[in-house]
């Protein structure tokens, strides 16, 4: 008999606040987080970011600690805090000790990286900062949250574009399930507002100079966010005996690779990966209710994955609503998935569908019902949260409400 794995706790900064509940509040009331970036943009086409609002990070840290913490750490420290106040567990008691932290990141410390090179190659500093290695490593955020938090079971990150919160949170999944850990953080966490990477986002010619308006005809391309989204993760008997808070159960996960395009999205890939998420949950197509969808706002993303749910629930593919996150909170790549997460488990939780907002007439291609620019009140006994990464790398996760049984 497979463990079952909920969750417990959720932890988030991004464009709509410093936790998760903040978040929560705000997407349901259709607040969108994309802003001018202004003189942050300086230099590039890129003039909209969802970037987290009046950010310091002397708010959160010490000065001692700063030295090692690159943005992208700074925000998955925040967000894992936040995680585990939200389950009820205590940094430095025994059950966090023993814990496994997750995490993934499209980018890693990218600032840290770029300020090094700007130094060695533009302004001919002799040497870079003798910290720069272990600051700006991809791996940096988990051993930094795995510090901070006392947390000293199996640590390590994932990157997979903007899949790498999915298959972090999959990764703790089996963990749990594999009898290693009782607990596992998970999640993702990104900063890409740095000169250099907004050059080459500009340079790929997907990115909007306005807004993102996932699923409409006149949607222009995507909008960056950065943030860190965390979960705790729990086996369904250790939550119990703790008398945690469970928010939804972790039924289910589907993985696949298009091998194919490194950037376009393939219809096979994507529904294959959707199809394996609800086999391993054990459910019906007609048992979904709503699905958090990856929605991007590009030409190619928005009707692939509307070609990908028809294809796998057939007729119920009208009867699902299905919303994007990213048109309030930019796309946060390593950390979309997790973000996007946390959404869909307070979405069966709370029995409330966060809207996809600026929304205007459906896309060619795109005619499901996408839950347009207000929230919905509506009970789902079971969601999919769908993320699908530059590569043809593809994660969807299955959350259903909590039954004893």
């Amino acid at each position: 008999m497979k463990q079952r794995v909920v969750i417990t706790g959720v932890g988030a900064i991004s464009g709509l606040g410093t936790d998760a509940q903040t978040m929560w509040d705000k997407l349901c009331r259709g607040r969108s987080a994309i802003q001018p970036l202004g003189e942050l943009g300086a230099g590039t086409r890129i003039s909209v970011g969802a970037r987290v609002p009046d950010y310091d990070p002397e708010e959160h840290f010490s000065s001692n600690d700063m030295p090692l913490l690159d943005r992208f750490s700074q925000f998955a420290i925040i967000a894992t805090r936040d995680a585990l106040q939200n389950a009820g567990l205590a940094p430095g008691t025994p059950a966090v000790n023993a814990a496994a932290a997750i995490i993934g990141t499209g980018c890693g410390g990218k600032q840290t990286d770029e300020e090094t090179y700007a130094g060695l190659y533009r302004d001919k500093r002799p040497r870079a900062h003798p910290l720069t290695i272990p600051k700006g490593m991809p791996s940096a955020a988990a051993s930094q949250v795995s510090q901070h938090l006392g947390i000293k079971g199996p640590v390590f990150s994932v990157a997979s574009a903007c899949a790498s919160a999915a298959h972090a949170i999959l990764q703790g999944k089996l963990l749990i399930q594999a009898g290693l850990v009782d607990i596992a953080i998970v999640g993702g966490s990104d900063a890409p507002f740095t000169f250099g990477l907004m050059k080459a986002w500009e340079a790929l010619r997907v990115v909007s100079s306005d807004t993102c308006r996932p699923f409409s005809n006149d949607r222009s391309g995507m909008v960056l966010g950065e943030g860190a989204g965390m979960l705790v993760l729990e086996s369904g008997q250790h939550a119990c005996e703790r008398n945690g808070k469970i928010y939804a159960e972790l039924v289910g996960c589907g993985l696949s690779s298009n091998a194919g395009h490194i950037t376009r999205p393939d219809i096979a890939g994507i529904s294959s990966a959707i199809a394996s998420a609800l086999d391993d949950a054990g459910m019906k197509p007609e048992e979904i209710g709503y699905i958090n969808a990856h929605g991007t706002a590009t030409a190619t993303n928005d009707p692939a994955e509307t070609a990908a749910i028809h294809k796998v629930f057939g007729s119920h593919a009208n009867r699902l609503a299905v919303s994007s996150n990213k048109s309030m909170l930019g796309h946060t790549l390593g950390a979309a998935s997790a973000l996007e997460l946390i959404a869909t488990v307070l979405a069966v939780y709370h029995g409330v569908l966060p809207p996809t907002v600026n929304f205007t007439e459906a896309g060619e291609g795109c005619d499901l019902d996408y839950v347009p620019n207000i929230a919905r009140k509506q009970t789902v006994n079971a969601a999919l949260s769908n993320a699908f990464a530059f590569g043809g790398l593809n994660a969807v996760l299955a959350v259903s409400r909590w039954t004893h049984h």
